[in-house]
């Protein structure tokens, strides 16, 4: 049987289109998404303002555009799909990432699956949950957009308050879960793993598409220290790329509860010793991440979820009561983190090629 396939490469801004294109045939892409049905570029918004590492990156979102047109890729079949939380303005958010402008350059159709006419249907799980049926004993909901498509992932390089690491399989966390995907924070490594068998079933092709130009180390998604590194990931297989990501920041990939999951029910391969890496040599890689870092807002939410004020998670989160997160949410780091601190760690990338990039790209986008 032959060994899951992920692509590696290195990248700069004045070549980053050309080796997204290269990186997804190197990963045999087209192996894995076929042509016939609409595909969904599963966009990622984790903040409405823009902090690099942060969100989907526009070159990444359009050159995976530019590589499935140019391989025969129908565009009307291509859908750009955004997630959008209680905490996060997903229609503000794409215009900050610029993510609007790409799909408005391509003319793309988009999709927020938030919005109130978005329409969400029960779904029966063939495959047994770990949690999901637990945590929603009325039904488990998933966009009516979604079956019969293929989805292609965008997520960044970085490291994430509840999760370790996140990428590809957390990726599906705001696609496939409504608003209240904050019940299952508590089981965050099983929900995983159960969001990834049920894109097994529902969609005709898996694929993912990762940005690490510039990562982040810390408190993710939001409050990370932003580091360049030049490097950009693909595979068809989730595990194995956020293994491989994992282990490119420094952590053991199989010690991360989702990721050995997932790899011990045979929905992917998270043991890197396995793979083919195809691209560049990446055996002496490594970030030094730690991913410990917190803040006020994740040691809170921490003491809610696993710490001492667990037996009043129902309390706080799911009654009348439960605005007050949002409202806190949004004071913390939109009102105070993000002025205080975002703005002058920003300021040494954006003073980079990829900060460059990123603030020029009205005047570069569709060339």
């Amino acid at each position: 049987m032959p060994r899951p396939i992920v692509a590696v490469l290195r990248t700069k801004p004045e070549s980053v289109l050309d080796d997204y294109a290269r990186l997804m045939r190197l990963a045999r892409y087209d192996q894995f998404i076929p042509k016939g049905p609409e595909t969904l570029l599963k966009i990622n918004i984790s903040w409405a303002k823009y902090y690099p590492a942060v969100s989907t990156t526009p070159w990444q979102l359009e050159a995976v555009v530019k590589a499935l047109l140019a391989d025969g890729f129908e565009r009307q079949k291509l859908i750009g799909a955004h997630n959008g939380t209680v905490v996060v303005n997903d229609h503000k958010g794409a215009v900050v990432n610029k993510h609007d402008l790409v799909t408005e350059r391509y003319g793309l159709r988009k999709v927020h699956l938030n919005d109130p006419d978005a329409e969400w249907v029960r779904f029966e799980p063939k495959t047994p949950m770990l949690v999901l049926d637990k945590v929603y004993p009325d039904g488990i909901f998933i966009p009516k957009l979604f079956p019969g498509k293929s989805i292609i992932h965008l997520p960044t390089m970085k490291t994430h308050v509840f999760t370790t690491i996140t990428g590809a399989m957390k990726n599906a966390f705001g696609g496939l879960l409504h608003q209240k995907r904050h019940w299952t924070h508590a089981v965050i490594h099983e929900t995983l793993v159960d969001l990834l068998a049920i894109q097994k079933e529902i969609h005709t092709g898996l694929f993912a598409v990762m940005d690490g130009t510039v990562a982040g180390d810390g408190p993710g998604p939001r409050c990370m220290r932003l580091h360049v590194k030049d490097y950009i990931l693909a595979s068809a297989d989730m595990v194995a790329i956020d293994a491989v990501s994992a282990k490119m920041m420094g952590f053991d990939p199989l010690s991360l509860g989702f990721i050995r999951l997932a790899h011990e029910k045979g929905l992917g391969c998270g043991d890197v010793r396995e793979l083919e890496i195809v691209g560049e040599d990446i055996s002496g890689v490594n970030f030094g991440f730690s991913g410990q870092e917190s803040t006020f807002a994740s040691r809170g939410q921490k003491m809610i979820y696993h710490g001492w004020l667990k037996p009043l998670e129902h309390f706080l989160l799911r009654t009348p009561l439960v605005p007050w997160s949002y409202a806190a949410s949004r004071l913390y780091h939109d009102w105070y983190w993000y002025p205080v601190i975002g703005k002058a760690r920003m300021k040494p990338i954006m003073e980079t090629g990829w900060g460059r990039l990123f603030s020029d790209y009205e005047a570069r986008v569709g060339r």
